[in-house]
């Protein structure tokens, strides 16, 4: 992960604090969020749930429906805490904190028979950096997608390193027909790579390009089309195929790799623009 100054955490949590997020499956594997070790923690005791959904104001939690869990709430004044846990990497120790609220309200989960409920918590202070700095860096990757969406990274090893791609060398599956390829560039909407062979009869065909990152558990495999080819000079038996990605297929964990080179480019006046975005980075269903 790209290091994170604390200037650029204060524009994290001013552009994007009242946005909220929606923990969906993808959305939890990209940040790498520990769903086991999530709790609601009131007058010492701890009690295991789910978080719904957050900006860095408030939070959503599903959270058991037991009359002595409302009874500590409400002995507490309605003071809570969510204690997070976030797996980054495979090599490290997961970053765990825990952030203050108020809940708020309460209400049913209709699906539980009773069992669960939501629970409003509203943060009673700015969360912990960590957490800024995770859910930040994927709102972020998100708004950036659409800003930026054309902008093109030629790879080289030190855009390699940033974006923790391992290599160049890769597979691209055309229409489920594996191909070596190697990467020339990526962009949050495509990508172009060099493979051996007459290119001509491609153009049109679904693909899978599959993409190995610098953590062994994560490979990324995203769906598209092949729009263009064009020779590579001196190489007759070589062609260079353009990719356009399906939107709604690109991995959220890509469009963050991406970002960690494309936004450390990102201008004086940018910041301040991505407040005009509103909440177009709405993330989950």
């Amino acid at each position: 992960m790209a290091l994170v100054t604390s200037q650029q955490l204060t524009r994290y949590y001013n552009t994007y604090k009242s946005i909220s997020v929606t923990y969906t499956k993808e959305i939890v594997k990209a940040i790498g969020l520990q769903v086991q070790n999530v709790f609601l923690k009131c007058l010492g005791e701890q009690w295991p749930c789910v978080l719904y959904s957050s900006s860095f104001e408030s939070a959503k939690i599903l959270a058991p429906n037991r009359p002595v869990l409302l009874e500590k709430i409400a002995k507490a004044n309605n003071l809570i805490s969510i204690r997070l846990a976030f797996k980054l990497s495979e090599n490290s120790e997961p970053v765990m904190f825990f952030i203050s609220g108020r809940a708020s309200g309460f209400s049913p989960y209709t699906q539980s028979d009773g069992t669960l409920h939501f629970i409003n918590m509203q943060f009673t202070q700015r969360p912990p950096d960590d957490f800024v700095e995770i859910l930040g860096r994927m709102l972020e990757a998100n708004v950036n997608s659409k800003r930026r969406a054309d902008e093109r990274i030629l790879i080289t090893p030190d855009v390699m390193r940033r974006i923790s791609l391992a290599q160049k060398e890769t597979t691209i599956l055309v229409e489920a027909v594996p191909r070596r390829c190697i990467v020339r560039d990526l962009s949050f909407t495509g990508a172009k790579v060099i493979i051996v062979g007459i290119a001509k009869f491609l153009i049109g065909k679904r693909v899978t390009l599959k993409l190995d990152m610098e953590d062994p558990r994560e490979t990324l495999a995203i769906e598209g089309k092949l729009v263009r080819y064009e020779n590579v000079e001196n190489r007759k038996d070589l062609a260079a195929i353009a990719i356009n990605f399906d939107e709604d297929k690109v991995p959220m964990s890509y469009k963050m790799h991406i970002n960690d080179y494309i936004g450390q480019k990102k201008g004086p006046d940018e910041a301040a623009d991505a407040n005009k975005e509103g909440p177009a980075p709405s993330t989950g269903s």
